[in-house]
């Protein structure tokens, strides 16, 4: 553990002084903040030891949505593909993450909030017709794993610009190959002790997988029908000869 934690802060501190880099060489534009979150992702992977298979094509621009079971989701959906995030309020305070989502970014929405939505939502319009996808978590929270109802409202700005969404499945797996419990984020754990925790587990890895981009009528239909494919994708293993290894 000792070992991850100390190369997490390397990597952690690297990323401010590419920050710095990156700001001095040219325009910062949204595209080259998302790639900068991007770069320092694929670092973090490397330092935390993850191994993250990867099948399906990566989208290039669109709404994403993927199923949410820990910070660690953010890590490897940033690493995979230059994104913008949605994510609660809350993690704009968090210290150094908040400040970097911030940077790289990330639209931050008040959950109890219909007029933040509703910002949210007119900000994610404009965001769609960058060559970068917008992506977010409708079930609204992390879980243990067992998906919840999709929220359909961000699915809006979507449909009525005609924006393909594609879904996307995120799961855990331990050294013998079974879900891995433990590495989920839920309920009203700190996020300090948990990834302590997660950097003390050896020998796991993440499936990604990508499903088709698809254009969908109403929002309602989007929801549901991105939930029972992320349902269905995580049902199935990985075949080696389909998976490619996110390089970290």
């Amino acid at each position: 553990m000792l070992r991850r934690a100390v190369a997490l802060m390397v990597v952690l501190i690297a990323s401010i002084c590419r920050f710095w880099l990156m700001r001095l060489s040219g325009p910062w534009t949204l595209e080259r903040r998302a790639r900068w979150v991007q770069q320092t992702c694929t670092h973090v992977l490397r330092s935390m030891d993850i191994r993250c298979e990867v099948v399906g094509p990566i989208p290039t621009h669109g709404l994403v949505v993927a199923n949410h079971l820990s910070y660690l989701d953010i890590v490897i959906l940033s690493a995979a593909m230059p994104c913008f995030f949605v994510a609660k309020s809350e993690i704009g305070t968090w210290p150094y993450f908040g400040k970097a989502a911030r940077v790289g970014g990330t639209l931050f929405i008040n959950r109890s909030s219909l007029a933040s939505a509703d910002k949210v939502a007119a900000t994610i319009t404009e965001r769609l017709k960058l060559p970068i996808p917008v992506l977010f978590f409708p079930e609204g929270t992390s879980t243990d794993g067992n998906m919840l109802r999709f929220h359909s409202r961000l699915f809006e700005p979507a449909i009525r610009s005609g924006s393909p969404v594609t879904a996307a499945s995120l799961r855990y797996l331990g050294s013998d190959g079974t879900p891995e419990r433990e590495l989920c984020w839920f309920g009203d754990e700190s996020f300090g002790p948990h990834l302590l925790r997660t950097l003390n587990v050896p020998g796991f890895h993440a499936e990604l997988r990508f499903g088709q981009p698809r254009v969908y009528p109403h929002r309602r239909a989007a929801a549901d029908e991105t939930f029972a494919e992320i349902a269905a994708m995580r049902d199935r293993a990985i075949p080696e000869e389909e998976a490619e290894l996110l390089l970290v």
